[in-house]
């Protein structure tokens, strides 16, 4: 793998089995580190997680200890029922958590039966009784999508310009409905923000955010900028072919 810096986080280039990798021993080594009482990780949404989920319940590759003692949840969720294909956790769930035995009460779904506002609401509750005061998860995973948009932060999204300095979200989003979400200022208080990017169809946004002019509110990865020291950018050589280096 090679790996540079760039002025939105360290960017890691590789094949796609050895990025998998490197996203579990990322968030071990993160736990080995820690001293929070209740290590969280923030899964999400797409394609590439869901991958992500069957390699690594095939092969294991997360430990057995870190399995049992951390609290696992997603740091974005679409407003549908936990059994819905199109549910973050729910996908979680069925396809690493249950079948690695993660304890139920070691997980933490964003509690979708209420309307979005009482279910940001009830998230940092669960939260705060989860983080340290002013902490939000230890480890973050994200994904960007061919629009640059990363969490649910779409192009012109109102959290890019005022998230109330509060750490989760209900936002309502053209065209895609209530989406319940971590913040930018949830971001920046996470300890560790990993957000892989595969596939040629992400070649032009990764260089949008990474090396283009766009504003922020057009490119919404770009908020990764303000968390920067924290981020680690999993790319294969077919996202990264548009990049100049």
């Amino acid at each position: 793998m090679i790996e540079t810096k760039t002025a939105y986080g360290r960017l890691v280039i590789g094949e796609k089995m050895d990025l998998f990798a490197e996203a579990v021993r990322l968030a071990v080594e993160a736990k080995a580190a820690s001293s929070s009482p209740n290590f969280t990780w923030a899964f999400t949404g797409g394609s590439t997680p869901q991958a992500w989920y069957q390699w690594a319940a095939e092969t294991d590759a997360i430990p057995t200890e870190v399995i049992a003692t951390t609290h696992f949840t997603v740091s974005d969720e679409r407003c549908v029922l936990l059994s819905s294909d199109e549910s973050n956790f729910g996908n979680a769930e069925r396809k690493l958590l249950a079948p690695k035995g993660v304890p139920v009460e070691y997980r933490h779904p964003w509690v979708v039966a209420y309307e979005p506002e009482e279910a940001a609401e009830a998230y940092r509750r669960t939260m705060l009784l989860l983080n340290p005061p002013g902490q939000a998860y230890d480890v973050c995973f994200l994904g960007m999508g061919d629009d640059a948009h990363t969490a649910s932060f779409f192009p012109g999204s109102k959290l890019l310009i005022n998230d109330s300095d509060i750490f989760y979200a209900a936002i309502e989003t053209p065209q895609k409905g209530w989406r319940l979400t971590i913040t930018p200022t949830g971001l920046q208080a996470c300890g560790l923000i990993v957000i892989m990017t595969l596939g040629a169809g992400k070649a032009v946004a990764l260089t949008r955010v990474l090396e283009g002019d766009d504003a922020l509110l057009d490119a919404p990865s770009k908020i990764l900028k303000t968390c920067a020291e924290k981020v680690v950018w999993l790319v294969d050589e077919e996202a990264a072919s548009e990049l100049s280096g």
